[in-house]
């Protein structure tokens, strides 16, 4: 017998002639006008709409990591533009691919340790000893533990207890924060860092991702929504006052210094 073929289905947008419909919802009637960006991005990720209390804090969640300075992801787009002003859309598919583990994209990893965490059972004995667990595991491997730490932001991140603020007075705050919370403090406790490891935004996002019980395989788009709007910005900046070529300029002539050139020289 023949494979039966799965039929090609989705319920995300369909058109006619004169009208669009998104999840289920009438663009120009339910959508526009009605419905904010993140409310949108919501639908999208939920397949529907967020309660008031909800939009809030998915909102702060997507607004997080929208900027955060000239990063390796902003100084990429800028000089891709710099080098294909034909094509914005390549200059932000270029920051975009910088987002990883080291920048603004642990919350993937972060919501994956909690929820799988506490999907195997390891919560049934407490929430601070599936801390200990997490972290020891972490240290005896020798990986980094997502979702806490930042180079800067010590010893405390500003975005996280705002994020965590929100979500408490919203009704978005369970046993996911609190576990987030505990594994920042045990990792401090058990690497001697007291102050050096707070939970981090991305910790935070991974923590409420789980809260809205969205997979954790989606969380690094939500900070790809975000981002994507930054790194416009940054693009619009440029048109506004160029540096990207003077990055490139000083980048090419400071490193094309012959080091034996350099050595003679001193």
């Amino acid at each position: 017998m023949g494979h039966q073929r799965k039929a090609l289905r989705s319920g995300m947008g369909r058109s006619t002639a004169d009208s669009i419909t998104v999840c289920g919802l009438d663009l120009t009637n339910d959508v526009l006008g009605k419905l904010n960006l993140g409310e949108f991005a919501f639908l999208e990720i939920k397949g529907r709409v967020p309660t008031p209390d909800e939009s809030v804090v998915f909102n702060a969640m997507l607004a997080t990591l929208v900027e955060h300075g000239m990063t390796p992801m902003a100084i990429a787009a800028r000089l891709t533009y710099l080098g294909a002003p034909e094509s914005l859309q390549s200059a932000v598919a270029a920051g975009l691919c910088g987002m990883g583990t080291t920048f603004a994209g642990t919350a993937e990893g972060a919501a994956r340790i909690l929820q799988e965490g506490l999907a195997s059972g390891g919560g049934e004995s407490g929430l601070p000893q599936l801390a200990k667990k997490i972290v020891a595991d972490h240290i005896a491997a020798k990986r980094t533990i997502p979702g806490i730490g930042h180079p800067l932001h010590k010893p405390i991140d500003p975005r996280t207890p705002r994020l965590f603020q929100l979500a408490e007075e919203h009704g978005v705050s369970g046993r996911y924060v609190e576990l987030m919370l505990l594994i920042s403090a045990e990792a401090e406790r058990a690497l001697a860092k007291p102050g050096m490891l707070p939970v981090n935004a991305t910790g935070a996002l991974g923590a409420l991702a789980c809260e809205l019980s969205i997979p954790w395989k989606l969380c690094r788009g939500l900070a790809v929504i975000g981002r994507a709007i930054g790194l416009v910005g940054h693009i619009a900046e440029e048109l506004r006052d160029p540096i990207a070529r003077e990055i490139w300029e000083r980048t090419d002539e400071e490193s094309s210094s012959s080091p034996f050139q350099v050595a003679a020289n001193r």
